[in-house]
């Protein structure tokens, strides 16, 4: 039986019998409700703590990157080997009640989690696994890379308990965990002890030992979803630091090539030499953007893997226990380095960014006032060469007119000579030197008139390009 179905359905009967009459008919039904209301509060009551009875074992697997219908079909074929319902397509979260053990698959973000619960009597805690009871082939066909495992372990506390004294001693502990590493809490408000070092054992799995003092089943469920979700954020969480040492390792070298091209800005180059500086700059903004890309998702998740390590470790309620080191502690010493080198690294990118961009808005500046300076000079040259040419023109005017003018003249003084037998009354050399000097003004007036107008059609033009 579906144990999430059968435990809302027994819900839903608690809630008919308090009320003592049928449920009422929705009237936020026959409302403008907003489409995504019931899926947001629906979305609260998911992956209820499920009920934990000592002595119980749970083993929990977590693996990265598998896809979610390659995991539905795995867990179909899970489900048909012990004759269960399997999970509808596009489901996140199932359980179930596979006979020898209870099933509970949840898929998150990046990666998804499968947890087997064994509850009867304890030997051994972790000999054998409760994921022993499923076949091996059918483990080995989750998809994914493996990258948390968890067993743990819930006993009643011994007879000889007593109030401020371990339910195991230091002793007894190396039988289960790494010999002087076992670091133990009271948690849940005195109500468990816990146990655990952290490493992971011969067999794959990182341990939990509980010793129960009275929890109530649901108080233990969340107690043992709380311990789980510790050693899973805290792996997923670590997943950021070899790449942030990587990054730190270019980051360093960006820096160094950084400086080499700032030291040479402060000495004074040609065009050339700043676009080849420039050049660099540009490659190093690549360099820098890509590590960014390839490493901010990572940097983030680990944040936010570390704050609900932090969150979970503060659900626990821990008590420090004589002899043992706190969950707290121990986790503090070891994660939040790591957690701080991803940050680091993170700051480090983005400085390493804001930095390069301030260099290349420098350079470019020092580029473009070069350039300016040199247009400003080609801008000069050529309004001299404007004003030489200029004068050059009118001198060639001049000539122009001088030329055009003794030709228009002796064009005349050859009709004069020609109408001197035909009555012309004046001599060839009088009519000759009269006419010089009217030929000569209205030349010079047309050359005049013909510039102006020129003129005043090339400012025309000039107005209407765009």
């Amino acid at each position: 039986m579906n144990l999430l179905v059968g435990w809302r359905g027994v819900k839903a009967a608690r809630y008919s019998r308090a009320m003592d009459q049928p449920p009422p008919v929705s009237v936020a039904a026959g409302l403008n409700e907003h489409p995504d209301r019931r899926t947001l509060n629906a979305e609260i009551h998911a992956r209820p703590y499920l009920p934990i009875t000592a002595p119980a074992r749970i083993c929990q697997l977590a693996y990265l990157g598998g896809d979610a219908l390659v995991e539905i079909d795995a867990i179909g074929t899970l489900c048909r080997h012990f004759g269960v319902t399997p999970p509808a397509d596009g489901s996140g979260f199932f359980t179930a009640d596979m006979g020898p053990f209870q099933f509970r698959w949840e898929r998150h973000t990046e990666f998804s989690t499968y947890r087997y619960t064994q509850i009867g009597p304890i030997d051994h805690p972790f000999r054998p696994l409760a994921i022993e009871a499923a076949p091996m082939e059918l483990l080995a066909a989750a998809p994914g890379r493996l990258i948390a495992a968890v067993a743990l372990a819930i006993k009643p506390a011994p007879d000889a308990w007593a109030p401020g004294k371990p339910s195991l001693t230091v002793e007894g502990a190396d039988r289960y965990f790494a010999p002087g590493a076992t670091a133990g809490i009271e948690a849940s408000g005195g109500e468990a002890e816990v146990y655990g070092d952290f490493f992971i054992d011969g067999q794959g799995f990182t341990r939990f030992l509980v010793y129960d003092r009275g929890m109530r089943p649901r108080q233990a469920g969340r107690l043992a979803q709380r311990l789980v979700e510790i050693e899973t954020y805290r792996a997923v969480a670590m997943l950021g630091f070899p790449p942030a040492r990587a990054a730190g390792g270019e980051v360093t070298q960006f820096d160094r090539r950084l400086a080499q091209i700032t030291a040479r800005m402060s000495y004074e180059g040609d065009v050339e030499e700043d676009r080849a500086l420039l050049d660099g700059l540009v490659g190093l903004a690549a360099d820098v953007e890509r590590i960014s890309a390839e490493t901010i998702f990572r940097f983030g998740a680990t944040r936010a893997y570390h704050a609900l390590v932090k969150r979970r470790l503060e659900e626990l309620r821990e008590e420090r226990l004589p002899g043992y080191q706190p969950f707290t502690e121990f986790l503090s010493r070891r994660l939040d380095p790591a957690a701080a080198t991803c940050d680091s690294a993170a700051a480090r990118l983005e400085s390493l960014s804001v930095r390069v961009s301030r260099a290349s808005q420098l350079l470019r500046t020092r580029v473009d006032m070069k350039l300016e300076r040199q247009n400003r000079d080609l801008l000069q040259s050529m309004n001299r060469r404007a004003r030489l040419q200029l004068r050059l023109q009118e001198t060639v005017e001049g000539l122009s007119i001088a030329a055009i003018g003794y030709y228009i003249v002796s064009l005349i003084g050859y009709i004069a000579k020609g109408a001197k037998p035909l009555g012309w009354p004046f001599a060839s050399d009088m009519t000759t030197a009269a006419a010089a000097p009217v030929v000569l003004l209205a030349i010079w007036f047309a050359v005049r008139r013909m510039r102006k107008r020129l003129t005043r059609d090339g400012a025309k033009e000039d107005a209407l390009d765009p």
